[in-house]
Formats: C-alpha cells, structure tokens, sequence
C-alpha cells in the first residue's frame, strides 16, 4: 500500500486467480490488522477471512509481515523500469521524479487510509523491521541499475547515495501541505548534484 496500485493485470485464466487470491489475502489481512492491531490477527483468522486455507495463504506469503507489504516486488519492479526505460537524454534523478509523483505521491499526502498504513507499520516493531529491510533492498537494487546506467563501477558511492535519497525523498515529503511540491525540489536538488557528477565524468 506504500504506493498507488498500478501494477499491470496478469494474463491468462489461472494467472488472474493466483492474482486475485493474493489480493483477497492481502485485503483481508490489512483490514483485520488495522481493525484489531497486528500482534492480535493470527494466520488463521486471515484465511478464514480470505477464504483460503493456510497452506495456500503461506503460499502467496511466507511470512507474516509480508501480507502487509503485498506490493514489494512489484514497486521494486516498477522503480528499477523508471530508470532502465526513461526517455532519451532523460536524467535518472528526473525519471525518479516522475516515478515518485506518479506512483508514490498520494503515500505522501493526507489520505486518511495511508496515515492509518503508516500508523500501523510505525508502531508495530516487526513491521518496522520487515520495511526496513526492504527499504534496503529496494535502495541497494537501485544503486546497482544507476550505476549500470550510468558506467560507473557497482559500489560507487554516488549511485548509493543518489538511489538513497531518491528512495527517501517522497517519504520525507509525507504531511507537507504541498507534497508534489516538496518532492519536485527534492528532486531538482539531486538532479543538480547528479548533473555535476555527470559533466565531471
């Protein structure tokens, strides 16, 4: 839920309903969590909720925590194709930017639905933890594809900071009265800095 779904419909009969099913899983969950608090939802109740077993709930989602965070691979996904297919002469931090306005913008506004997500995910400590972590695989992934983009070496400090703030930029414009607002100059601060890293190449 940290980002608007956009994710492109599966084809083929048996892909929608293993889509579907994941969905239905993931809605239930959410909805019990934020009902009742996450430490006092178990498995079971989810399945039952969802109307599928425990075994194929486990299926979908090998652990608890992830059943919160249903859309990790597919915004890794999605962030890493704003950089591999931006426009010609397009700057990876403005491809980011448009990635981030697009997908990420209503995370950082006042959706009463996202305050309650993020709410649930801040106050509970194995949450925090399982966003954590994928924070950092998702900002280490992208560093790679920067680098890759860019001919750098993998490793280059500038790509990992560049992809940390790129990653963190919407996250920091959560509450601010004109959220579009804050992550376009957050992005031309980065576009800036990248600018000067590339005509010093």
């Amino acid at each position: 839920m940290t980002e608007t779904r956009s994710a492109p419909v599966p084809v083929g009969r048996r892909e929608r309903k293993k889509a579907a099913t994941r969905q239905a899983i993931a809605d239930a969950a959410l909805r019990l969590f934020l009902e009742r608090g996450y430490d006092d939802v178990g498995i079971r109740e989810i399945a039952d909720a969802a109307d599928v077993s425990t075994t194929t709930l486990f299926k979908h989602f090998p652990v608890k925590e992830a059943l919160v965070f249903d859309e990790d691979a597919d915004q890794e996904t999605r962030l890493l194709a704003a950089v591999r297919e931006r426009l010609d002469g397009q700057s990876i931090p403005v491809a980011l930017r448009e990635h981030a306005l697009h997908h990420r913008r209503a995370a950082a506004g006042g959706d009463p639905r996202f305050t309650a997500f993020f709410d649930l995910i801040n106050n509970t400590p194995a949450l925090r933890d399982y966003a954590q972590a994928m924070w950092l695989r998702h900002s280490a992934a992208l560093a790679r594809v920067i680098a890759e983009e860019s001919g750098l070496p993998c490793g280059d400090p500038v790509c990992a900071a560049l992809a940390h703030f790129a990653l963190e930029a919407p996250r920091a414009a959560r509450g601010h009265s004109a959220p579009e607002e804050a992550i376009t100059r957050a992005f031309d601060l980065l576009d800036n800095g990248w600018s000067a890293v590339a005509s010093g190449r």
